[in-house]
């Protein structure tokens, strides 16, 4: 199986635009929801993990372990330069969800008007081993939040 790629929010629905009031002819169009994930492991403590396209809104952060790291770990997670969110501290192999800090709620319903580089630092002493992969699920939207097109638009 190959690759396809597709630039720009994708909306899926069977009703474009609202003609009535009543289902069926109300807009049913929604954006989808996709994913990137990215491996880290003990050695490389910090890095860039991928990038979110402008105006993503984020709809779940996880960090699943899939070697035990040597010693407790954190993971703290930066999207576009701003501190998102920090797992707890990881002992075991597993899955950890991640919530939004208290100053960064806005980060999850969009990440900005140009694309965010989403870097992450690992926190554990004298790590010998460890490996665990990052993933966020997002809706493409378009740069400015926008999740649907105006009624003039195709």
């Amino acid at each position: 199986m190959g690759f396809a790629s597709h630039l720009g929010p994708w909306l899926l629905g069977t009703v474009k635009n609202t003609t009535g009031t009543t289902a069926g002819t109300i807009r049913n169009m929604g954006a989808t929801v996709v994913s990137q994930s990215a491996d880290v492991v003990f050695g490389t403590l910090t890095g860039t993990a991928f990038v979110l396209p402008a105006g993503a809104q984020v709809t779940s952060v996880a960090v699943v372990t899939t070697t035990v790291f040597s010693a407790a770990t954190t993971c703290k997670l930066s999207i576009g330069g701003t501190d998102f969110t920090t797992t707890g501290t990881i002992t075991s192999v597993g899955g950890v969800a991640l919530t939004a800090n208290a100053t960064t709620p806005g980060g999850w319903l969009n990440v900005g008007a140009t694309d965010a580089i989403v870097t992450y630092t690992l926190a554990g002493a004298g790590l010998t081993t460890g490996a665990a992969t990052i993933i966020i699920s997002y809706v493409v939207r378009d740069d400015n939040g926008a999740a649907n097109p105006t009624a003039t638009q195709n």
